[in-house]
């Protein structure tokens, strides 16, 4: 296997890793946010993937940041970590869990777009179809939520639709400023400032929803294993992934979450897996595997 090869398998594996953490998040979130509100976990998941990536991150940064740095970490913090995240909270708060998982995974569509757009991508054949194969996996498996109707569900529509687009322009920006940034320091600095933007959302937060249970450990276990393998763990991989093979072609990976997600439900939450599961997980698996296949 080429060196190249080696990379982009490497590229893969990393955003299959961070895709499968973040369909798995599924199961812990929801035991945790039945006592922390959204904001304040989001809070606390970024002080503590800080913690933990800041050390490494110094150790491999050895020249000084320069403003440009500042500038994408704020870059990808705000868009990313902050706008992106927030809004699907708000989203699927207004919406619904299907739909938040449904209009969430057209986050590939934008990509291959922002990837054209930003990095002069080409938008072969076999990058569009997976997109397209794998889109039609994720309705399969979660359906199409058709009794939710209103006003308040179609702001939640459009705040999950916003969610999709600055994901995607997340992960292309991260693949951009990997040419001169490792993906670890990216993914700290990132942290940091998003860690800025999101304290104002919490405090006014504290002031609607109430955060109870502080003394049940755990709580606190859930709550670092939100931080430490959700978020810095998976943050860090997904951008690793995303600045070791094209945009465009990485994208696809992020359709493994939903599958991983109802898995991991049906396991830990005896929560009941229908046929479609089974029909649309294997449509979105082919997909991947169209996407990965590489030409002799």
């Amino acid at each position: 296997m080429h060196t190249s090869e080696r990379q982009t398998m490497r590229g893969y594996c990393a955003l299959a890793a961070a895709a499968s953490i973040w369909g798995g998040m599924y199961v812990v979130s929801k035991y945790t946010l039945d006592f922390i509100p959204p904001f304040t976990l989001l809070w606390l998941r970024y002080v503590t993937a800080f913690i933990t990536l800041y050390p490494l991150a110094a150790r491999q940064k050895t020249a000084p940041l320069t403003r440009s740095d500042h500038r994408a970490f704020i870059a990808v913090g705000f868009v990313g970590y902050f706008v992106s995240v927030g809004l699907q909270f708000i989203g699927t708060r207004l919406s619904s869990a299907h739909n938040g998982a449904i209009l969430t995974s057209a986050s590939p569509v934008f990509i291959l777009l922002f990837a054209r757009l930003m990095l002069g991508e080409r938008l072969i054949p076999r990058k569009l179809f997976s997109v397209l194969l794998a889109s039609i996996g994720v309705i399969i498996v979660v359906g199409w939520d058709t009794t939710a109707t209103g006003s308040r569900v179609l702001a939640g529509n459009l705040a999950l639709i916003g969610a999709a687009v600055t994901w995607a322009l997340l992960s292309v920006l991260a693949r951009k400023f990997s040419a001169s940034l490792s993906p670890l320091v990216i993914t700290t600095g990132a942290i940091f400032w998003a860690t800025l933007m999101t304290t104002p959302a919490m405090v006014i937060e504290w002031r609607f929803l109430p955060v109870s249970g502080l003394g049940n450990p755990v709580l606190w276990g859930a709550v670092l294993y939100l931080g430490v393998v959700s978020t810095a763990g998976a943050f860090y991989l997904w951008n690793k992934g995303m600045s070791l093979v094209e945009a465009g072609s990485g994208s696809v990976f992020f359709f493994l979450q939903p599958v991983v997600g109802a898995l991991l439900g049906w396991l830990v939450l005896g929560e009941h897996l229908s046929l479609s599961f089974f029909v649309g997980g294997g449509v979105i698996l082919l997909a991947v595997l169209i996407v990965s296949y590489r030409r002799a």
